[in-house]
């Protein structure tokens, strides 16, 4: 079977079990998950949905959430879109948008706190950006290798231009995706975010002092485009349709433009410099203390959602500094997530069928992809998810540490975590130094998931309920697993730790 008839098969095998393409009312993807608008949940077969081999987990949230790999998802998509489309022809518009109105009303309404409201919309603006991070991270990596290295003098000018061209542009793209996001026009928030790194900008003084080329990045991009979002809507209730063409888009752009100009560039360009002194700040001071509380209690934010906050932080500190020094702290959530199935692996050897569940899942987690080992193994069983978090916390110590020491581990990107990261490794020393202080990190988080896991996760009474033959007492699987409240990709794969 070919590649893209095994995709193909295994989309065919998910859109029966998902209510079917009249139940299907939106169909997007993230680093690891197939994300499904659905009009009616309660056509879904979950239960079977778990059992296919393809499928490493359900996540229930205001999508319905697949997770299905990185790679894999990115290739399945494409091919389940085509079968809602192909199905879509059959149906009228009419009878597609009539079904489970009610229905859909209520589940946008589900946990729609404004505060993880705004943390969703904050993710859906740079979760689109990810793999151009990725991409153009790893071909610096890589350049600044060739450099050190004095290899092919005549090609590293031309993969550092590669590796710096989104960067050098990724307000403009920011822009654009937050319009699109907060119900603008897409294009017009990226008109204005543009102004941002327009070079004419230095010709301008404000409060004194003139202003520098990308001053403000990623979050005045944010704040410009929001604005313009609202100067929009405001033009579109007052302005006539016959002039609406002209007036509108030309006050949208001037009116955002000069606050952004005179006003959201300085000021986000001072919020911006306050992250990146502050971050600086916090691990050479407190390094060790720090990673210990950022990778402890990583994964329960991850769990209450408000991982998603962090995500404009990463993309500030790679835009000023060239990567984020926070992302391998937090990675190291995952390392304790993995040391915590090892050792319930080895307390609970009579539990055939959890033992596999750990087997299937355990490389995926090693790569960074957790929900299989957060939502099959410690999360159902209870307290293995604290220990995990207390073998996040000591490899996040540390990472923080050597901070404290001068040697900083930071990501030239965000999404991926565990063995995955090591392409986007960067520091202030050499390669192999930070490459070795990020693999100790590792270690350190297994072994002490592992310990952790293995003398205080499982008491006495759960291991007599779990320590027993499949037949016997079915051990907890992704059938039992709570759904999260949120999707990590963003950011960041750490949030998937």
């Amino acid at each position: 079977m070919s590649t893209d008839d095994k995709n193909r098969a295994v989309a065919a095998a998910i859109l029966p079990l998902v209510g079917g393409p009249a139940n299907i009312s939106s169909v997007a993807h993230c680093m690891t998950r197939l994300r499904l608008g659905l009009r009616d949940r309660s056509l879904v077969q979950e239960e079977a949905l778990r059992a296919l081999p393809s499928v490493l987990g359900v996540v229930e949230d205001d999508t319905y959430q697949i997770v299905l790999g990185p790679g894999t998802v990115a290739r399945v998509t494409p091919a389940f879109e085509a079968l809602v489309s192909e199905a879509a022809v059959k149906h009228t518009a009419e009878d597609l948008a009539a079904q489970g109105a009610a229905i859909k009303a209520a589940q946008k309404a589900k946990n729609a706190t404004p505060v993880k409201l705004l943390l969703r919309r904050i993710a859906n603006v740079f979760v689109p950006l990810i793999p151009a991070l990725i991409g153009c991270g790893i071909i610096a990596g890589l350049n600044g290798l060739l450099v050190n290295l004095g290899w092919l003098p005549g090609i590293t000018p031309a993969l550092a231009a590669i590796a710096s061209g989104f960067m050098a542009l990724i307000a403009v793209f920011v822009g654009h995706n937050t319009a699109k996001e907060f119900g603008g026009t897409p294009i017009l928030g990226g008109a204005v975010a543009s102004v941002i790194v327009f070079a004419g900008v230095a010709k301008i003084e404000v409060f004194g002092r003139p202003l520098s080329p990308g001053q403000g990045g990623v979050l005045g991009a944010l704040g410009a485009a929001v604005l313009a979002v609202y100067v929009e809507k405001w033009c579109r209730r007052r302005v006539p349709e016959s002039l609406d063409v002209l007036v509108t888009p030309t006050l949208t752009v001037l009116v955002s433009g000069l606050v952004t100009v005179f006003g959201l560039m300085y000021v986000a360009g001072e919020v911006s410099r306050a992250i990146g002194d502050f971050a600086d700040w916090l691990l050479a001071n407190a390094g060790a203390g720090a990673g210990l509380v950022l990778g402890g209690l990583f994964l329960p934010l991850v769990m209450l959602g408000l991982h998603q906050a962090l995500i404009p932080i990463h993309t500030t500190l790679i835009e000023q500094q060239g990567y984020t020094v926070l992302l391998p702290i937090l990675a190291m959530a995952g390392a304790g997530q993995v040391g915590a199935a090892m050792a319930v692996y080895v307390r609970l050897p009579r539990n055939g069928s959890l033992r596999r569940t750990i087997r299937s899942a355990l490389l995926a987690g090693l790569l960074g992809v957790g929900e299989p080992l957060i939502y099959g193994v410690s999360l159902p069983l209870g307290r293995p998810f604290v220990t995990a978090c207390v073998g996040g916390a000591f490899g996040g110590g540390f990472v923080g540490l050597f901070s404290m020491l001068g040697d900083k581990v930071g990501s030239t990107a965000i999404g991926p975590s565990g063995w995955a990261l090591f392409p986007l490794l960067d520091g202030n020393k050499g390669l192999g130094e930070t490459v070795a202080i990020y693999a100790g990190g590792l270690l350190v988080g297994y072994a002490a998931g592992f310990a952790a896991t293995y003398f205080f996760g499982l008491g006495k009474e759960l291991i007599e309920e779990f320590n027993v033959d499949t037949e016997a007492a079915p051990a907890p699987g992704p059938e039992t697993a709570q759904p999260a409240p949120e999707d990590p990709e963003p950011a960041a794969a750490p949030a998937k730790a």
